[in-house]
């Protein structure tokens, strides 16, 4: 799957001691960055390549020890930073900006990303000062020179024209001092990226590996094994002319929907008899990943948008779309190889047969999704592989069918498929119901552990955040209590009573490009006196894509998104705004649901456990951090009463959470 590129094995196109550079031509330079570029090589570049080694030659000419690099490899970004210059014990990363005359916003912004890009994930980089530099070319003023470190040492971005680059690189180093740093081991020390479904399913459709963009090994291990598991599995389909269901579970963050996008993109070639189609109901997810790499594909392929999404729109699809439109067909679909994200949301048959019925006309259908989609693909007359992500704790709606629909279609419909089992899918995270336990005991099945993604890659400070947010939800404080006394320190989570100081945290903490949003449940209804109203919906790809200068984005603080919103996605820096609606009373948690004028008590057992799902996917959606608001209330409303939210507050508290009151 890993495409070879000229450059592979280096983190530079160039890299030398500076004394190596200042002695080497601008031609023999050029010359190498243009070999290793690897790419149809454009004069715009080899000009600002130019420009850089004049303007680095002339201003720190004078410089005996140190490193530079140019081109240097942002691999969870896709990209490379122009220059990276280390000098005592300091790493400076700068970002020229050929012919500017002044400092954009955005491209602060960007060479603060790859600062933070390289503390977070490159591992030489974790325990060493990081100083971003953003240099205009044509300008001729200096912002100001005063010199922030954050507590983790990258610094805020400077400013510097080309005459004032020495200056403000020898007052940074006379601000510090540090140990020198052995640049080669540095260089070498490896990259651990950990990006975010949308980032992940951008590189992997430029055909970089899985192991490319996870950051811990153990996590990256994971993944190629279940993958390979499955390239198993999907020849000896093949080659055997048979068809099999695959299940894959997954904790929280594991990466089951990176997995799934790692599978489709490996095999799909279109003029092969392989091609894999991803599918979701997920409505969110589906619109926010076509949007991203539909206008990544029409940036570098220089082609419409429309046209890209519409290639785009063959490799990920909504499972409602898929299903459409194989519903008057009844030929085999194209695609052999179907991958099914959070396959125990699938619709039970009341659910499919009254959508199918009322909204689409159809008052024949009568089967559930799992029974539609297995009975579409086993129209296949040789062979075809069906992959069931799974994931624990995630149901968060009615009509949502589990894995027992799924097994029984197989057991019941198709008894000649082979059908291969995580060896965890037994677990009491997979299995909450009598039904799916008694399913799994009926079948006859291949179990596998390889199939089981069981390390986290998510939030790369907190791998544990999930374990946390389990003991919060499941009203075992002290167990909470225990868990956050781990991620505290690196994990912050802040509570608080008043939602402009929650959002002036959120913006405080965010650097660079880093995304922030509100969130909130579904069900949230009370919420609206503090602007938050939680019935206007997002436009999920405008909400989660574009940029700080955007009112409808996530930056804006404006717009709050849902549970089903959010699901499979995520943030830097969430604020989690908490209502009434899951509230505890001291001893455990309570479950309402608000009509018309009041909260009215849900008393179903599956209506309380979406409920407390709904609240277990809004605390795990921050990779970074997160705020937790809990409102004050008023005497005046009786349905904000204090009382509630002191509670939910103080249960919180004694979960371990820091009072800010």
């Amino acid at each position: 799957m890993t495409i070879k590129i000229s450059n592979v094995g280096r983190v530079a196109y160039y890299q030398a001691k500076f004394d190596d550079f200042r002695g080497t031509s601008e031609e023999e330079i050029l010359g190498t960055l243009a070999m290793r570029h690897g790419f149809a090589l454009e004069h715009q570049q080899k000009h600002a390549w130019r420009d850089q080694i004049r303007i680095l030659k002339k201003n720190l000419q004078t410089i005996k020890e140190g490193w530079i690099f140019f081109e240097f490899s942002i691999p969870r970004m896709g990209k490379r930073a122009d220059v990276v210059l280390v000098l005592e014990g300091i790493v400076f990363v700068l970002e020229f900006k050929v012919g500017a005359t002044n400092f954009d916003r955005n491209a602060v912004d960007q060479v603060w990303d790859y600062a933070l890009d390289l503390k977070n994930f490159h591992r030489g980089s974790h325990s060493v000062p990081i100083v971003p530099i953003l240099i205009p070319t044509a300008a001729n003023s200096q912002p100001s020179m005063n010199i922030f470190w954050a507590d983790d040492m990258v610094a805020q971005p400077l400013g510097a024209p080309p005459d004032n680059l020495r200056k403000t690189i020898d007052a940074t180093i006379a601000s510090r001092h540090d140990c020198p740093i052995d640049v080669l081991s540095w260089s070498n020390s490896g990259y651990q990226p950990t990006p975010t479904i949308v980032q992940a399913a951008l590189a992997l459709y430029k055909n970089h590996d899985v192991k490319e963009i996870t950051r811990s090994e153990a996590g990256a291990n994971n993944l190629d094994t279940t993958a390979k598991r499955v390239e198993q599995i999907v020849e000896n389909a093949k080659n055997a002319n048979r068809k099999s269901i695959c299940f894959i579970t997954g904790v929280p963050g594991a990466g089951k929907t990176l997995a799934g996008l790692n599978i489709a993109t490996t095999r799909t070639e279109k003029s092969s008899d392989e091609y894999s189609v991803f599918l979701s109901g997920n409505g969110p997810l589906v619109d926010v990943l076509r949007e991203a790499l539909a206008r990544d594909k029409s940036e570098r392929d220089g082609i419409p948008k429309s046209q890209a999404y519409r290639e785009i729109s063959t490799f990920i699809q909504n499972i409602h779309h898929f299903r459409d439109e194989v519903l008057d067909n009844s030929a085999p679909p194209f695609n052999k190889i179907a991958i099914f994200d959070e396959a125990q949301r699938a619709w039970n048959r009341d659910m499919a047969s009254k959508f199918m019925q009322k909204k689409r006309g159809c008052p024949t259908f009568d089967m559930s999704e799992p029974a539609f989609l297995l009975n579409v693909m086993n129209r296949h007359v040789d062979w075809c592989v069906v992959i069931c992500l799974v994931g624990g704790g995630q149901e968060i709606n009615t009509g949502e069918a589990g894995l027992a629909e799924w097994l029984n279609v197989v057991r019941e419909n198709h008894p000649d498929w082979s059908i291969h089992i995580s060896s965890r899918l037994n677990d009491r995270d997979y299995i909450w119901d009598t039904n799916t336990a008694k399913s799994l005991a009926k079948i006859s099945a291949s179990w596998d552990e390889a199939l089981h993604l069981g390390v986290s890659v998510r939030s790369f400070r907190a791998e544990t955040l999930s374990e946390f947010v389990g003991h919060v939800v499941d009203s075992s404080p002290d167990l909470a209590r225990s868990a956050y006394k781990n991620i505290a320190g690196k994990y912050p989570i802040f509570l608080t009573r008043d939602l402009d100081e929650a959002r002036a945290w959120l913006r405080q903490n965010a650097r660079g490009s880093e995304r922030f949003g509100l969130v909130a449940s579904s069900g949230a209804n009370r919420l609206r006196p503090d602007g938050i109203w939680i019935k206007s919906k997002i436009d999920a790809p405008v909400w989660f894509l574009n940029d700080k200068s955007d009112v409808r984005s996530s930056y804006y603080l404006e717009e709050t998104a849902s549970e089903f919103d959010i699901q499979g996605l995520e943030l830097d820096w969430i604020c989690v705004c908490w209502d009434a609606d899951f509230r505890h009373n001291g001893r455990c948690w309570k479950y309402f649901n608000f009509r018309g004028t009041k909260w009215q008590r849900v008393n179903s057992l599956e209506k309380q456990l979406y409920l407390k799902n709904a609240y277990r996917v809004l605390l795990t959606r921050a990779r970074q951090g997160m705020a937790i608001y809990v409102p004050r209330g008023t005497n005046d409303d009786p349905s904000r009463h204090p009382s509630i939210y002191d509670e939910i507050y103080n249960y919180l508290v004694e979960c371990g959470l820091s009072e800010n009151t």
